[in-house]
């Protein structure tokens, strides 16, 4: 994983919103409805070089395709095993049925959401990989592209933890939740391995890991749901077994939608089993409203030194453009708390494209927030390595 020494690089935490054409077929394709594979190829090439475009015009440092091809950050995955079928009831995150308005306005934001997002499948037999070839499909369109274009310093690309898949895909099969786990780790590795292999740093996407204390978890106390991440984690270290933890990035977050995140669990109570993790760099939220002033759990909790700190600096669920002052004050505060420069990269909180046809951010506002991003952590960089960015 790169790091400079002269500047604050930057990135993203990985879905960029997806054009309307492809938007169409990706729903198709959930829905089980018969998708022309030269169209869809065509389509997403498409798509990826518009977004490498964006990002590099934006001034992104380690960028990624977007998620372009996937319908969901982690909805994708039935589509790549077999074993899943039926409906899972995943419930509801606790906000929503304290606010039952919540859900009627995101009913009304987002009308029409995917087959995968509203019921997603569950796990009725043995889960298995059968087929690598969206992956690969996916590692090879990116870096052609990338490379034609000499975009980015370093590429990376998104994969769901164990956890995320376990509390969206239900079980309905294996004799327990953490025998499900287990079986979910050692089909993913070989999709982690397939990223390693085509050399972009892996990010595994975790929101299991804070999100899940209102939703699959809410029954248990914060000290319980602690050591159900402490399991899940040890799932993500089996899953990503004999990857580079320098390869490696895990990003947590606590839901990436706009709500009151009142029952959102301290970062304070679960950083210590995000250490835990063998991986080179975490990437959490800091830029929206509830979680803004955690960086204190950084000063209780002291980032490991192998690690990097990606902090989200940027809010995606809001139209406002960050000013790229609040952006560097931010990306100096969480330098403040690590003590070293050179291990900070700045990022968003989430991503702009979670779900097809779901984003709170309109897409001409996504790449201003990049470029705020980029803009903010130069001037960021001058006041701490005392000299202009060129």
């Amino acid at each position: 994983m790169i790091t400079s020494r002269d500047r604050i690089l930057t990135t993203h935490v990985g879905s960029l919103p997806r054009n309307e054409k492809l938007s169409d077929l990706l729903m198709a394709q959930d829905e089980g409805k018969p998708v022309d594979a030269k169209v869809m190829a065509g389509e997403m090439d498409n798509a990826v070089r518009h977004v490498v475009k964006a990002q590099m015009e934006a001034g992104i440092d380690v960028g990624n395709d977007g998620e372009q091809g996937r319908v969901g950050f982690q909805t994708y995955v039935p589509q790549r095993m077999s074993g899943f079928a039926g409906v899972s009831k995943r419930r509801r995150g606790l906000e929503f049925e304290e606010f039952p308005e919540l859900l009627a306005y995101l009913m009304r934001r987002f009308p029409n959401p995917t087959k995968s997002q509203q019921g997603a499948p569950e796990a009725q037999a043995d889960i298995k990989y059968v087929d690598l070839k969206p992956i690969t499909d996916e590692t090879a369109r990116f870096n052609k592209i990338a490379s034609e274009l000499g975009a980015f310093s370093e590429r990376f690309m998104t994969a769901a933890s164990p956890g995320i898949i376990s509390t969206t895909m239900l079980n309905a099969h294996y004799e327990s939740h953490d025998a499900y786990l287990d079986a979910i780790a050692r089909e993913m590795s070989k999709e982690y391995q397939a990223v390693h292999k085509a050399g972009l740093i892996l990010q595994i996407d975790a929101p299991d890991l804070a999100m899940d204390r209102t939703m699959m978890y809410r029954d248990l106390s914060d000290s319980e749901f602690v050591k159900r991440c402490e399991r899940h984690v040890a799932t993500i270290n089996k899953g990503i077994e004999g990857i580079p933890r320098d390869r490696v990035r895990l990003h947590v977050c606590y839901g990436n939608w706009e709500g009151p995140h009142i029952h959102d669990i301290p970062l304070e109570k679960i950083l210590p089993a995000l250490y835990t993790a063998d991986v080179g760099a975490l990437s959490i939220e800091f830029s929206n409203p509830r979680h803004a002033h955690e960086y204190s759990a950084l000063k209780k909790h002291k980032l490991p030194p192998h690690m990097l700190l990606i902090p989200g600096v940027v809010e995606t669920t809001s139209n406002f453009v960050e000013h790229p002052e609040v952006v560097a004050r931010r990306i100096e505060e969480a330098v403040s708390v690590v003590g070293d420069r050179e291990r900070v990269i700045a990022s968003t909180d989430c991503g702009f494209g979670t779900f097809t046809k779901r984003e709170w951010v309109i897409e001409p506002v996504v790449w201003l927030k990049l470029k705020s991003l980029r803009e903010g952590a130069d001037i960021a960089s001058q006041r701490l390595w005392g000299k202009k960015v060129a």
